[in-house]
């Protein structure tokens, strides 16, 4: 299982996507990009495995804009238990939004919640790349 987002960066780095490069702000609303397939790519690590998965509507709007900005295409990629799934925003629906309250971050030292609009987006969505142990 990949279990943390270095991890899944040099996973997708090593087997996908060699030009791969991490976005210059630690606090970007996206990871990563490459340039020779015009991607820009938000990734997520999750500890259980859920047919759904949750997106910031915030993360959502940036990656589909700057893709538009940019000529690229948005790619949401998952892991969980069950593997690694990639999601191209630039040819799905928008999700529905709903307001959550949800930790303000992921950081375990910040247990401060605040309300959070997000949607879910379904992994048969998606393109499965990885198979989960």
């Amino acid at each position: 299982m990949i279990s943390k987002e270095k991890d899944l960066f040099e996973f997708l780095k090593v087997r996908y996507i060699p030009d791969l490069t991490d976005s210059d702000d630690k606090f970007s609303k996206y990871d990563c990009y490459s340039e020779e397939l015009k991607l820009d790519i938000e990734l997520k690590c999750r500890k259980t495995h859920y047919d759904d998965l949750l997106i910031e509507k915030a993360k959502y709007d940036y990656l589909v804009s700057r893709a538009a900005r940019f000529n690229t295409r948005a790619f949401y990629i998952n892991s969980t238990p069950d593997g690694v799934y990639a999601f191209n925003l630039s040819s799905l629906p928008e999700p529905e939004w709903e307001d959550r309250m949800m930790p303000k971050t992921s950081h375990f030292s910040n247990r401060n919640k605040v309300i959070k609009e997000v949607g879910y987006i379904n992994i048969s969505k998606s393109r499965k790349i990885y198979e989960g142990i």
